[in-house]
């Protein structure tokens, strides 16, 4: 098969399923509270769990999370083809694995935040430590949160239906994120002697019931969704060889568009996750005001999802992700400039970078599908799978980076964490660690924004003309085959 196509599709929307409708949203978002409570763990207190419970250098954190994202990423290919090369059972193709690694995810992530070694040597806590972190990404979360992500386009394909699941799976997000966020800090640090530090038991606690919780929700988003879109696997004779279909998924400027835009997303906001326990603990001394500051972070969020899918409708996609990058740069340009010595102003700064972040993270799910659709049309094959791996890819890679540089800038900046928990970091330190958490990811999400508006070409009207070409094949490919 060649690079570009006119075949006609051999993909079918299954008839004696219930219509789309509410139990598909919610079953949907469900599933992304699901991965949330799980990720948002590992990206959020990783590093200082390790840092300042485990006393592991920052500089080895950092590289094991650079590592080990890197592999993750590699393992979401080889998810994806895999996924996409089996034949769908009788639940679908994708909602069988929720069930079949949802127990793995939860345990893995149990193992992870588990102090136990916690007074053996530095070679037994370094070894707990990559191998935890390994099991849980590269291999339970990365197949679990693989065929879920590959849903969007085989549960409908319609674009306004694809653009509600994309806005409810990032509510799902945010909410698993807002009760985690709002939560956890008051849980989980502790006062000693009048400083602020992390508890190694409250974090193994708390990641026993978030994993518990997981999997209740994934187990809802399992009865809640349904897959109306079959696309039986192309025979192997007839499949694109792994050169062509790399050829084919290379020039497909869409793809590398939104691989590049989220790539620099997710380095600006794994960044930022790992510098916030950081910023409140270390630079405002008032490590619990992270909880507040993860709350107002998500007000202005939660207010615009409502909306997302209608202005999608309205204005397109890619222009909503080009206003809400551009907003999101200029909200860490002036806390950088201001460098604010109150913790107040900076969480109302940091709410609206939040805010114009949102603006696209709520839509990149709609995207992810509307880039399927134009490998269908190129290629004549969907490979739903195999294109949302590779997105996925793009995100480990942003993690990588961005796990890597929260380690590496720590050592790099003079961070002691041998000084122990509650000892007062140099004023170098702290403004490094405040630069990091502003400068950084403004600069990353502009890069962002401008990808977006000059390389990224699935404008409103290209994605509407997409979906029309879409339903005429299908069309076509329908009075073919009827007698």
């Amino acid at each position: 098969m060649s690079a570009v196509s006119s075949a006609a599709p051999t993909t079918q929307e299954l008839v004696g399923v219930r219509p789309f409708g509410w139990r598909d949203r919610i079953g949907y978002m469900l599933g992304d509270v699901g991965n949330n409570l799980t990720f948002f763990l590992q990206s959020a207190f990783f590093l200082i769990f390790y840092t300042n419970v485990m006393g592991i250098s920052p500089g080895h954190v950092g590289t094991l999370l650079f590592g080990a994202r890197i592999l993750d990423a590699f393992t979401d290919i080889g998810a994806g083809r895999l996924i996409d090369t089996l034949r769908p059972g009788r639940s679908g193709r994708f909602r069988p694995w929720l069930l079949r690694f949802m127990v793995p995810v939860a345990v893995a992530t149990v193992l992870m935040f588990s102090p136990i070694l916690q007074d053996g040597s530095y070679a037994a806590r370094l070894t707990w430590m990559v191998v935890t972190c390994i099991l849980w990404g590269a291999v339970c979360y990365t197949l679990v949160n693989i065929p879920y992500g590959s849903m969007v386009s085989v549960i409908s394909t319609r674009p306004g239906q694809r653009a509600s699941l994309s806005v409810f799976r990032s509510l799902g997000g945010y909410l698993g994120f807002l009760g985690l966020a709002g939560l956890l800090p008051l849980f989980v640090y502790v006062q000693v002697d009048g400083s602020s530090e992390i508890s190694g038991s409250r974090m193994m606690l708390a990641a026993i019931v978030c994993g518990v919780l997981a999997i209740a929700c994934y187990t809802l988003c399992f009865l809640g969704v349904r897959e109306r879109v079959r696309t039986p696997p192309t025979p192997r004779g007839e499949r694109a060889g792994p050169r062509t279909l790399f050829l084919a998924l290379v020039s497909n400027r869409a793809l590398t568009g939104i691989i590049a835009a989220s790539l620099c997303m997710l380095i600006a906001m794994t960044l930022l996750a790992s510098m916030l326990p950081y910023v409140y603990n270390e630079v405002f001394d008032r490590g619990r005001l992270l909880s507040l500051a993860n709350i107002v972070g998500l007000v202005p969020v939660l207010a615009f999802l409502p909306f997302a899918a209608a202005l999608a409708r309205r204005f397109g996609k890619r222009e909503i992700g080009v206003l809400g990058m551009t907003l999101a740069t200029l909200a860490g340009l002036v806390l950088l400039g201001v460098r604010t010595d109150s913790p107040y102003v900076f969480t109302v700064g940091y709410a609206v970078l939040m805010l114009g972040y949102a603006a696209m993270e709520s839509l990149i799910w709609a995207v992810i599908s509307d880039v399927i659709d134009v490998q269908e049309i190129r290629t004549g094959e969907r490979n739903d799978a195999t294109i949302y791996a590779l997105h996925s890819w793009s995100r480990k890679i942003g993690q990588a980076v961005a796990g890597g540089l929260s380690g590496w800038t720590l050592g790099w900046i003079g961070y002691e964490a041998a000084l122990g928990q509650g000892a007062e970091q140099s004023p170098s330190v702290l403004g490094g660690i405040y630069a990091l958490a502003t400068g950084a990811p403004a600069v990353l999400l502009g890069a962002a924004g401008l990808i977006l508006a000059l390389w990224y070409p699935l404008s409103k009207k290209q994605v509407q003309g997409n979906v029309a070409l879409l339903e005429e094949r299908r069309a076509a490919t329908h009075r073919t085959r009827t007698p």
